[in-house]
């Protein structure tokens, strides 16, 4: 097993790639797993993957409209995942921080903190190099500013730039993935300002926290693709009260200390995709038959097929798939009768590109077909 599995990519979810999906059965949690990730429902939440122990870890889905958290178990129905980064059992990766060297951290960036500690982990010869680190920390925390991820379908608005243009779609494109999310604060004290947009939750300063460090956030593996953000931490008051995305560049989040920081060196990444493809397709008696496939390692939702005769697409057909697992086919006959002479049969997976497959992935999603009609 790689060190580091990403099952879809941060670049695709902020494009709205909500349709793939890795089911909670597929992370194994035996052990020190580290993770973070988010939900398939409509108000998606964070994930937090939280030690249970030192033989278990449990994964807790932060719930937006509140900031509560909820532990997941098979078959709750929150168990589906359209982004999820997770490791085996990293025991073996860990690399305790001594934080006295790190120094005084009041007034100090948390994700400075943590590049100071990978750095000087590399000077002493403690910390090997590596493309991602994993991050396991307790903080607590002066202020704390939270988001918790909701509604990330309207990302897809994002895709509409270069072909076409609308006020909704250019105040989206213009929001950070984080500035369109529910901001939450923790303090010791409600704030005195009524019109406050961020929502006060309580005075729980106290926070296990788990995410990674990316020396490469452009690629928008574990981070949103931009550059300098390198770390992306979920984390849950340690009173199991509250659970978000840890907003730690908002300038009213302040550290006042670390109780523990423990790094682990991810060296090698393996990624997760779904890929649609059409795998056989046959006209014979006067009926279509076609076989629709997952050959990917993610599940897929809510797609369909298009069927087009003689590329006339404002008569198409449409065939739609609920739910397709990754290895999974789905064998489908259409009577269709056609006029004679010769004809193009084109069948096409998800032609609306719903799914966001990477250019290589997408010349599987259509078959074509010449026919002579007697």
């Amino acid at each position: 097993m790689a060190d580091l599995t990403i099952a879809n990519t941060v670049c695709d979810l902020i494009l709205g790639d909500v349709r793939e999906h890795l089911p909670l059965e597929k992370i194994p949690l035996e052990g020190d797993v580290l993770g973070l990730g988010t939900t398939t429902s409509v108000d998606n939440g964070e994930l937090t993957f939280l030690r249970n122990g030192d033989q278990q870890s449990a994964i807790w889905r932060c719930v937006a409209h509140d900031g509560s958290i909820v532990r997941l178990t098979p078959g709750d129905g929150s168990g589906h995942f359209p982004y999820v980064c997770f490791t085996g059992d990293a025991r073996a990766l860990r690399r305790p921080v001594d934080l006295e060297i790190l120094g005084d951290p009041e007034g100090r960036s948390l994700q400075g903190l943590v590049e100071d500690a990978i750095a000087q982990g590399q000077r002493l010869g403690t910390l090997e190099a590596a493309p991602i680190y994993g991050l396991r920390l307790i903080a607590h925390w002066h202020e704390l500013v939270i988001t918790v991820a909701s509604k990330l379908c309207m990302g897809q608005q994002r895709r509409n730039l270069g072909i076409a243009s609308s006020e909704a779609g250019t105040t989206v494109a213009g929001l950070s993935l984080y500035d369109m999310l529910q901001h939450y604060r923790l303090a010791p004290q409600p704030g005195v300002d009524a019109n406050d947009p961020i929502r006060y939750l309580g005075r729980s300063m106290q926070w296990d926290c788990c995410g990674f460090f990316d020396t490469e956030p452009e690629l928008g593996r574990v981070t949103v693709p931009q550059e300098g953000a390198h770390l992306h931490l979920h984390g849950c008051s340690t009173d199991l009260a509250y659970g978000g995305h840890l907003h730690h560049e908002h300038p009213s989040t302040r550290l006042a200390r670390l109780e523990s920081l423990w790094i682990y060196p991810l060296r090698s990444i393996k990624a997760l995709a779904s890929d649609l493809a059409i795998e056989s397709l046959v006209y014979r008696e006067g009926a279509l038959h076609f076989r629709v496939s997952n050959i990917g390692s993610m599940d897929v939702s809510d797609v369909g097929v298009a069927v087009v005769i003689d590329d006339r697409y404002s008569n198409h057909r449409y065939v739609r798939i609920p739910w397709l697992k990754a290895g999974e086919s789905e064998d489908f006959t259409m009577p269709l009768s056609l006029p004679k002479g010769d004809h193009r049969i084109s069948v096409i997976a998800d032609p609306e590109q719903l799914v966001i497959e990477v250019e290589g992935r997408r010349a599987n999603n259509r078959m074509d077909l010449d026919v002579v009609s007697a």
